[in-house]
């Protein structure tokens, strides 16, 4: 079906069993190494960040290269999806936006509740709203027949309200406006699962399936729900402001997959893993604490609530601690440090060993 994954079938059956939670020889594993043959797009200087991250023709031609670079190895997924930063949709909202080197951010458009908050709301007629309609388009016209076309990152939710008011503001403002953020975030999901909707719409007209930044296709559709400003507060106001709407969030996406983003997130765990209609768990312990075998307990819990898991950063030295206190069943692997195919078959030898419980 994807030329960039010619056994994308048999790879879809086992993410459809991690999916489902369903009894499996072996965890679902991502393997993505570089071709010995791969040849680097040639570098454009552009006159500023904005104009890199807005150069559509040379961003599509620049990611289907680096695609074209890379196996995708075991059940890794070919997945191009339209970045334009991690704050889009409250960009869509009325946020100035800034781009970057590596990553965009929003500037606050909400100073003052009862002055502002009408006012943002997000707009398909958003330039920047047009921008990641037309690059969707331009990938999928490239993709057909090639790799998977992925949803860009909205951060709906929590997430967004703060970045129209400012993550430091908001915080005091969940003490002092409780009425205008529950307001808010309502009417703000009100806006974003339409826009949601179009672009999975986007995606399957063309025969595809759905994905993200997540390389986790669906048949049907998928999502990543996420709390990053979670981390600043406690359970009871977690529960109070946030849980409802991420409860609808998982409602709405077919499949959906939590990025638990930290160690400070890890308090609400118990909320997230209470929502019934999650299916995983992606679990980011940050940098510098990433050591997949520190987390043992966090992986064990999250399983035994009948939720998937996925970890990332998995070396191959990780592995014997792994099979040896974890089920496959739910599991999702994303490994590191395979450079050949070699390497990436002797990997998948030893996990397909994994012991059955």
């Amino acid at each position: 079906m994807f030329k960039f994954k010619p056994d994308y079938e048999a790879a879809m059956k086992r993410v459809n069993l991690f999916w489902e939670r369903e009894e499996t020889d072996r965890p679902l594993v991502s393997i993505v190494f570089r071709k010995p043959c791969a040849s680097d797009f040639p570098h454009k200087k552009h006159a500023s960040w904005e104009d890199y991250w807005l150069d559509l023709d040379y961003r599509v031609e620049e990611m289907v290269r680096t695609a074209e670079n890379h196996v995708y190895y075991a059940e890794a997924m070919p997945v191009l999806w339209p970045n334009l930063g991690p704050e889009i949709f409250s960009a869509w909202a009325g946020c100035p936006y800034e781009f970057g080197a590596n990553t965009t951010w929003t500037k606050p458009c909400i100073f003052d509740w009862a002055a502002d908050s009408e006012k943002a709301v997000a707009a398909e007629t958003h330039s920047l709203f047009k921008k990641v309609e037309r690059f969707t388009e331009m990938l999928l016209e490239r993709g057909k027949g090639n790799f998977i076309v992925g949803l860009t990152d909205f951060h709906p939710g929590g997430d967004h309200v703060a970045a129209l008011r400012d993550p430091e503001v908001f915080a005091t403002d969940l003490l002092e406006y409780p009425g205008e953020i529950k307001s808010k975030l309502k009417t703000s999901y009100d806006e974003y699962f339409p826009m949601y909707d179009h672009f999975v719409n986007m995606i399957k007209e063309c025969g595809m399936p759905v994905a993200s930044w997540l390389p986790l296709p669906s048949d049907t559709s998928m999502y990543i729900p996420s709390n990053d400003f979670s981390c600043m507060i406690g359970k009871e106001m977690f529960d109070e402001f946030f849980l409802d709407g991420l409860i609808d969030e998982c409602r709405h996406y077919k499949k959906s997959i939590y990025h638990l983003d930290g160690p400070d997130a890890l308090r609400h765990l118990d909320s997230i893993l209470g929502i019934g209609e999650l299916n995983a768990v992606q679990w980011v312990p940050g940098a510098g604490r990433d050591e997949p075998l520190r987390w043992m307990d966090v992986y064990k819990k999250i399983l035994s609530s009948g939720k998937g898991l996925n970890i990332g950063n998995v070396s191959p030295s990780d592995l014997d601690a792994l099979m040896r206190e974890l089920p496959a069943k739910g599991l999702w692997l994303g490994m590191t440090g395979i450079n050949d195919e070699e390497a990436a078959k002797e990997v998948m030898k030893k996990i397909g060993e994994w012991p059955a419980r």
